[in-house]
Order: C-alpha cells, then structure tokens, then sequence
C-alpha cells in the first residue's frame, strides 16, 4: 500500500479517481500533515503561510519519494532537504498561468490610464475635467524576464495589443536575451515585466542600478516575487521619479506591514499576490495535475513538471 498525505480540501476532487494501491490521508490542518508524512511515500502538503510547507516536509520519513505542489516557484521548499533524500518534486507551473497573466496584462492597462487616480477620484466623489492617464498600447514595448508558461502568456497577450514583445530566457531560445543581455538594453523599453522564478541568481536583480537604466516614463510590472525587486531602491526611484510607476503583486516582505512605506507610494499600485487567486480553477487544475503524475509516477513513467532541484525551478 502507496500512503499519500494529501489536502482535505482537494478529497472530493481526487477520492473516487485514486488508482488501487493509494492509501489516502486527508489533512486539514499543519498538525495532521506533519503527523500523517511520516511513514508517507507521496506528499501534497500545500498550506498558507507557505513556511508550513517545509515544516510539514521536515517532518516525513525516509519513505518519501515524491512531493507534489501546486505552487510554481519553490521557495518554500527546503530543496536541501528533498536533494537528500532523494525526493522528487513537481510544481505548479501552469495552473495560475492563465490568472497571472492576465494580472500582469491588468497592471500594464492601469498603468497606462493610471487606472488607480480615476478611482481615486471616484472616492473623493469629484469629476475630472481630462483623463490622468493617456498612454495607448500599440508602439509601445515591454521587456518580459522569464517567458515561460506566465511570461508566455504575457507575451501573447501584449502582442495583441499591439506592444512589442522581447523575452529573456536562461538560454536565450526563440530570439530571447540571455540573462547577461538585457540589463544594458532597458532604456528600450516602456513595461519591464518580472516572471521569472526565484531563486538565488533571481534575488535582488532589479536595483538602483537598473531602476535607473530604464526611461523615467517605463513601469516596473512584478508578477514573480517579492524578493526579485530591491525594495529600497524601488521606493527610492518612485519618490524621485526615477520611473514612472510600478505595479507590485508580490512584495517582500509578504504581508506587507500596514506601516510599510510601499503602502504610501501614490506611483505604486499594490494587489497584495492575488494574482493566483484570482480564479475559480485553481484546485482543480491541481487536482487533475496530481492524477495524471500520480499514473505516470506507479508507472514508473515521466512525470509532468519535475523540478530541477539544483537550479531551484
């Protein structure tokens, strides 16, 4: 008998599809996942704060073979730990593309008709006489770091606005910059999005230095995470009007503290990392991810998005 530690809340999207063999135990809480890994071969262990995560992972025993997740990036992860043991992990990628995407897609809109003043003014009741943002997309370009499944569909989409689309890549496939080339090209462009995984050459890459390579008018879209932008500068550069805005779905640190300065940035628009959320599917497309490697993984045959545990993605 296969035990498989898996959410509470996915059990009646998964019960009735179980292959014979898998003996289910649904979690519903930090304490029973960490209770219930420990004799585990296969783990979904997916909780909020994403620090359960690892906890929970920290707690399995040495029958644990895959762990599952329907998160894209692993920074939660203690990849250290799953090198070691020898644990493969399959992440999300995919299954909040499409509500990604279309957040980063939001943020350019707004952005270009300063969306967040229009509601402003709606709150303060008033009526203005011209409109506060008057950028049209077509002519415009945007520079997108990381264009897989998200930035791909960021890509996509832009292009049918008529927005000139260039991506970076790790190996520069399809006409993409390579990680070393687009740093001296951002005065090019008029949207910088961020979608690329995090990891430790990804910490930190958008600073003062870059902040100011980029025209005064550009935005700064970040639909990654939080850690990938220099907070300081970013704050530094909107005050100063380094560049014109910046809309920040993650942000670091993760909440943001009521008193945190971001929050006081009129150039600065903030969702608070919804974008994911922002849909109805979320679980079942995880749901049905999980089934199709759970087949592949009795089967002893490839499964889908297997993470490379070196690079961090």
């Amino acid at each position: 008998m296969t035990i498989a530690v898996l959410p509470a809340v996915t059990r009646g999207l998964l019960e009735h599809h179980l292959p014979a063999g898998i003996e289910a135990r649904w979690f519903a809480s930090p304490f029973e996942a960490n209770a219930m890994i420990e004799d585990a071969e296969i783990a979904w262990v997916d909780m909020q704060p994403t620090s359960l995560v690892a906890d929970a992972i920290r707690s399995a025993g040495s029958r644990l073979r895959w762990v599952s997740t329907i998160y894209a990036g692993l920074d939660a992860f203690p990849l250290d730990v799953l090198r070691q043991g020898n644990v493969t992990l399959t992440n999300g990628v995919g299954v909040n593309a499409i509500a990604v995407a279309e957040y980063a897609v939001m943020g350019i809109l707004a952005a270009a008709k300063r969306f967040d003043d229009v509601l402003r003014a709606r709150d303060r009741h008033e009526w203005p006489s011209d409109a506060p943002g008057k950028i049209e997309l077509p002519g415009t370009s945007a520079l997108i770091v990381g264009m897989g499944a998200i930035g791909a569909l960021v890509a996509e989409r832009l292009r049918a606005f008529g927005v000139s689309v260039t991506g970076v890549t790790r190996s520069g496939r399809d006409g993409t910059l390579t990680p070393d080339a687009w740093r001296p090209r951002l005065a090019e462009f008029d949207w910088v999005v961020l979608a690329a995984p995090s990891t430790g050459a990804t910490r930190m890459m958008v600073g003062a230095g870059e902040l100011a390579a980029m025209k005064r008018s550009a935005w700064l879209i970040n639909v990654a995470r939080g850690d990938m932008v220099d907070q300081e500068a970013l704050l530094a550069g909107l005050d100063t009007g380094l560049i014109a805005g910046a809309f920040l779905d993650p942000t670091d640190p993760e909440p943001l503290p009521p008193e945190h300065p971001l929050w006081r940035a009129r150039n600065a628009m903030i969702t608070m990392h919804l974008s994911g959320r922002s849909q109805s599917r979320m679980l079942e497309r995880g749901a049905s991810l999980f089934l199709e490697n759970l087949r592949a993984y009795l089967a002893g045959r490839p499964m889908r998005n297997v993470a490379d545990l070196e690079a961090g993605y």
